[in-house]
């Protein structure tokens, strides 16, 4: 291994994220409860996310859009006003969330961009990633900032392309096995997998990965043990 660039994912790598909006379900399907149970509604918001996907792409602008879609389409429009403000103030409230670091990130941050060109590649929302990263208080870390639509091979490929780097020269670190690891690793770059508690449907991967240039590991911090000294 002989890295010239570490990339990290933000969302549930670096800072918590998804329980968050696990959270904001759990008040959705409350307010929707009259209509249908709890698992219906998770099986119709999720196929709503996914038929929006191409349209909205990621993030809580486009959750909260599929959230009100939701609603009008499971209460056959008969929905009340009260309720899809209710839906919006639940956009609002994450967008307002606080940024809490996932425990040792900054001291590994820290230690890293000693030694490593240090890149943040993340997909999500433009104007809500730059509002976490500066919340965050770890842009200082980063050479690069990419905030990407996507995160497929193609995707990987242009920014390895921008950082003038050979796949087999940057590391990608992130919790998602379909969005952060299995792209890099087909373009022969190196993955280190840090599962979070709570992954999103979207994100699921049913099998095991066998890999030369794979890595499992169980927290943050003990990234520092398998890089070059």
């Amino acid at each position: 291994m002989n890295p010239k660039i570490i990339a990290f994912d933000a969302d549930d790598t670096l800072w918590h994220n998804e329980s968050y909006f696990r959270d904001t379900e759990k008040k959705f399907y409350a307010l929707l409860e009259a209509y249908m149970p709890e698992h219906a509604l998770a099986k119709e918001l999720f196929r709503i996310e996914m038929q929006n996907l191409e349209l909205y792409g990621y993030g809580i602008k486009a959750f909260t859009l599929s959230m009100i879609e939701s609603a009008m389409e499971i209460s056959n429009r008969t929905i009340k006003l009260e309720d899809i403000e209710k839906i919006v103030s639940y956009g609002k409230e994450l967008l307002e969330m606080p940024v809490e670091l996932i425990d040792d990130v900054e001291q590994v941050l820290q230690s890293l961009s000693t030694r490593y060109r240090l890149v943040l590649a993340t997909k999500g929302d433009l104007l809500d990633q730059h509002r976490k990263l500066t919340k965050s208080g770890l842009g200082k870390y980063f050479h690069h900032i990419e905030i990407m639509s996507e995160k497929k091979e193609r995707d990987y490929q242009r920014l390895l392309n921008r950082l003038d780097i050979k796949a087999e020269e940057f590391i990608m670190v992130g919790n998602s096995l379909k969005s952060d690891i299995l792209p890099v690793l087909e373009l022969g770059g190196t993955g280190f997998h840090i599962p979070y508690h709570v992954t999103w449907a979207h994100e699921h991967v049913d099998r095991d990965i066998k890999h030369e240039n794979f890595y499992f590991l169980e927290k943050i911090s003990t990234l520092l043990d398998h890089l070059p000294k």
